[in-house]
């Protein structure tokens, strides 16, 4: 068996460590290497039939990020973390899209694409759905890649805060989503927490393990 690089106390005492972050410290940034790991964890998310259905824009530009203040509820999140993480997803995700994805894995893979056909098949089957309905699912698949993402910066020790509390349609508009075919359906901040964050040492609240996990065995 090999060894984990993480023994499993160490995992949980990151666990236990992260929250969802109030104020973060301005003056401090991800360093590069640091960031490709957590660019990375979005890329390697996983999603049904691996089709990735969505794109993760990191703002960079600071007057862009105080625009999208106006429009996040005011959560200063936005602006002061290292970075700024929109969560969108691929609006009505298409038949054309799925032959990208099949010529994408026969590349990866050395698969002929014509192997793929069956495999093709059955994804356009279900993509042939009404838009409101693929793009319901397609929000279910962000969700993944924002838990993915956030727990690879906890064992990082790098400070994120999932947020739902903005306005998509705005986000969408200052930062032209809809022309390239996205729509944001989610904000993480990631970076460092300001030590005056009070929040960091508040004990966590959760029910109880055995009220939240029943085994059947």
């Amino acid at each position: 068996m090999n060894p984990t690089k993480f023994a499993p106390q160490e995992v949980l005492k990151q666990l236990e460590w992260r929250y969802a972050t109030k104020q973060f410290d301005p003056s401090k940034k991800i360093p590069e290497d640091v960031w490709k790991v957590l660019e990375q964890s979005l890329v390697l998310s996983p999603s049904s039939f691996g089709l990735q259905p969505w794109k993760f824009f990191v703002i960079r530009n600071s007057e862009i990020r105080h625009q999208l203040l106006e429009h996040s509820w005011g959560q200063k999140q936005v602006v002061d973390a290292s970075h700024l993480v929109v969560l969108a997803i691929k609006k009505d995700v298409s038949t054309e899209y799925v032959d990208s994805y099949l010529q994408r894995m026969s590349e990866v893979q050395n698969v002929p694409v014509e192997n793929l056909q069956k495999l093709g098949d059955m994804v356009k089957g279900f993509v042939n759905k009404p838009v409101d309905v693929k793009d319901a699912w397609s929000t279910k698949q962000v969700y993944i890649a924002l838990g993915f993402f956030m727990t690879c910066a906890a064992m990082l020790e790098i400070d994120t805060c999932p947020m739902e509390g903005f306005v998509p349609d705005k986000y969408d508009e200052v930062l032209g989503l809809t022309e390239k075919g996205y729509h944001a359906v989610l904000v993480c901040p990631a970076g460092y927490r300001d030590q005056s964050d009070k929040y960091a040492t508040r004990a966590k609240v959760r029910f109880k393990t055995e009220d939240m996990v029943e085994y059947i065995d």
